[in-house]
């Protein structure tokens, strides 16, 4: 369950990257640039969006339990 929640994580940065790279490069007006960097944006939340519901899922299933945070004693 850990891989695929890092792959998750890992597409949701190329994502962020890749919108990143379009809004940084120039282009003339025509170009469908903004189109391509909201398109990446999209994709980038509906990633995080998944990544929420699977470990949701994945506690309600038993897969993954929380730990916690061991306080000092």
């Amino acid at each position: 369950m850990k891989i695929v929640i890092v792959v998750f994580l890992l597409a949701v940065v190329a994502a962020l990257a890749s919108a990143g790279v379009l809004m940084l490069r120039k282009g003339r007006s025509s170009d469908p640039r903004g189109a391509m960097m909201a398109r990446a944006l999209a994709v980038r939340v509906g990633l995080s969006v998944a990544i929420f519901l699977l470990v949701l899922f994945s506690y309600w299933m038993g897969w993954i339990k929380p730990t916690g945070i061991p306080l000092a004693q």
